[in-house]
């Protein structure tokens, strides 16, 4: 009966039963027969259909709740047998922004899955803010605030900023030796953050101020943006964690090192509504304690030596 809880969640959650039955992994009329049989054992309609998808009836929304609550309880006891057992097992579906997942996430869960052999991860990478419930997403890495007022958070690190560009692109337009220079130069902007047309700034002094910035380039995804910024197209406002080997091996050099660009918080982001399972504390206590011990993400140092 628990199947046919979660496909009527997903269901009314994603507002169709293909959508669902792509969510689950399953087909639309195993789907379809599972609401139907639902309906049968409840003895009432719990979703209208029509040709543009479906909604909730009076006893859907109802019963809603009550099977969302019953898939929590049965997570929370499988959970609760699993770690008695010691064992972490099932599926977790983790999101994260392209970049961060490919260069920090991805190369960190060979440990967990192999300590977890149960256990598995599937990453769904975006650099769009996407919907957990609709996108059936157990935990989020994000960077930068969540405003959404129905998701919790925790935080992992810090996601420490500097300005950058290639020694090649600084040798034909010169090294800027203030903020404000950056207005007379090409600046590569990312359109994910509400910051793309002005960089924010401490300085030495710790006053904070605003640079407005422009340039022939903007793109939508950071991984856009770093290779734009290693093809020595201009600067960019970047996290140090996108050029890990790049600052080290001096590909790209850090630029206006005396003011800082406002750090963003790393954190874990999950629906409010559900409870945590064992196998999701499990994938955030292993990244947890990952960026503890990585310097660039945290508050150590602003810069790799």
């Amino acid at each position: 009966m628990l199947l046919h809880f979660r496909a009527f969640v997903r269901v009314a959650e994603l507002g169709g039963f293909s959508a669902a039955a792509r969510a689950l992994n399953a087909s639309q009329p195993a789907i379809s027969r599972q609401i139907a049989d639902l309906e049968q054992k409840v003895g009432a309609r719990l979703l209208h259909r029509s040709p543009t998808g479906v909604s909730l009836t009076e006893e859907g929304r109802g019963f809603l709740n009550a099977a969302r609550a019953a898939l929590d309880a049965a997570d929370a006891a499988l959970g609760a047998i699993g770690e008695q057992r010691g064992a972490i097992e099932g599926m977790v579906r983790l999101g994260s922004s392209i970049v961060f997942g490919r260069l920090q996430v991805l190369p960190r869960l060979a440990p967990l899955l192999e300590q977890h052999p149960g256990l598995t991860v599937e990453l769904a990478l975006s650099d769009s803010v996407v919907d957990l419930v609709q996108e059936g997403i157990d935990v989020s890495i994000r960077i930068g605030a969540v405003t959404e007022p129905d998701l919790v958070v925790r935080r992992l690190g810090t996601s420490r900023r500097a300005v950058v560009a290639t020694p090649a692109y600084l040798e034909k337009v010169g090294t800027p030796q203030h903020p404000d220079e950056l207005t007379h130069h090409q600046c590569i902007r990312f359109m994910g953050l509400t910051t793309r047309e002005g960089w924010p700034f401490e300085g030495p002094d710790g006053t904070t101020f605003t640079v407005p910035v422009k340039g022939q380039l903007r793109a939508n995804t950071s991984e856009a943006v770093r290779e734009a910024v290693l093809q020595g197209l201009g600067f960019g406002l970047c996290p140090v964690w996108m050029f890990c080997k790049e600052l080290r091996d001096g590909t790209v050099v850090p630029v206006l090192t005396d003011w800082t660009p406002t750090a963003l918080p790393i954190q874990a982001v999950f629906s409010s509504r559900r409870q945590v399972p064992a196998r999701v504390r499990a994938v955030v206590e292993h990244l947890a304690a990952e960026f503890r011990l990585d310097p660039l993400l945290n508050d150590l140092e602003a810069v790799p030596a």
